[in-house]
């Protein structure tokens, strides 16, 4: 078995974009295994993530239904 190691994307559409350089060295019709790798986010981002959705779980709390009033200012 060979083995290729190369980034990668994911498209908005969810797809997989494949370099063409690996693609040309693939057969047409073959069957390939697939491993997807994927960084995970250090505890201190995770942290940093969490703290952003609590400042605008808050920040929302404070909204009425009266405040959107000021929305078509």
């Amino acid at each position: 078995m060979k083995a290729y190691e190369f980034p990668a994307n994911v498209t908005d559409e969810g797809k997989i974009e494949l370099p063409n350089a690996v693609l040309q060295k693939l057969a047409n019709n073959q069957q390939v295994k697939v491993i997807i790798l994927v960084n995970e986010p250090t505890e201190e981002e995770q942290e940093e993530a969490a703290w952003h959705r609590l400042a605008a779980e808050q920040l929302l709390k404070g909204y009425s239904e009266d405040d959107a009033i000021y929305d078509t200012i």
